[in-house]
């Protein structure tokens, strides 16, 4: 009977843990914004967060989480940086050092692409 209990507490646990994760990713369009600063942390790349339309700026990317698959498909450097491309991922915060400095910085983790960006989707790509 205990085995029983622990086996469901078990999956239980897996099938709560796995959906805080799914709630933790969404799409994005990330693309350099234009602006230019001479000292760091420099706000030239943002995100559009499209569940919440939020803008998150100063954000940097880390694409090596992309399938091949999605790493083959196009330019990444190009797709990405124009906001060519919405990817799935999530956002983290990750401690840098930046001329002596110690920064906590937004990243966004990259998981796939999902699809072409649209037009509307792009507006925050360039600098006002």
């Amino acid at each position: 009977m205990f085995t029983l209990r622990f086996a469901s507490l078990v999956v239980a646990s897996s099938i709560c843990a796995s959906s805080s994760l799914a709630a933790a990713e969404s799409s994005y369009v990330y693309c350099d914004n234009g602006l230019r600063c001479f000292k760091a942390p420099c706000p030239s790349n943002s995100v559009l967060d499209l569940a919440t339309g939020t803008i998150i700026k100063g954000v940097s990317i880390d694409p090596s989480g992309l399938p091949q698959a999605d790493k083959a498909i196009t330019d990444l450097s190009d797709a990405l940086y124009a906001g060519k491309i919405v990817v799935r991922g999530s956002i983290k915060h990750r401690t840098q050092t930046i001329t002596g400095k110690e920064y906590d910085l937004p990243w966004l983790v990259a998981t796939r692409i999902v699809r072409t960006a649209k037009d509307s989707e792009r507006k925050h790509c360039s600098s006002r």
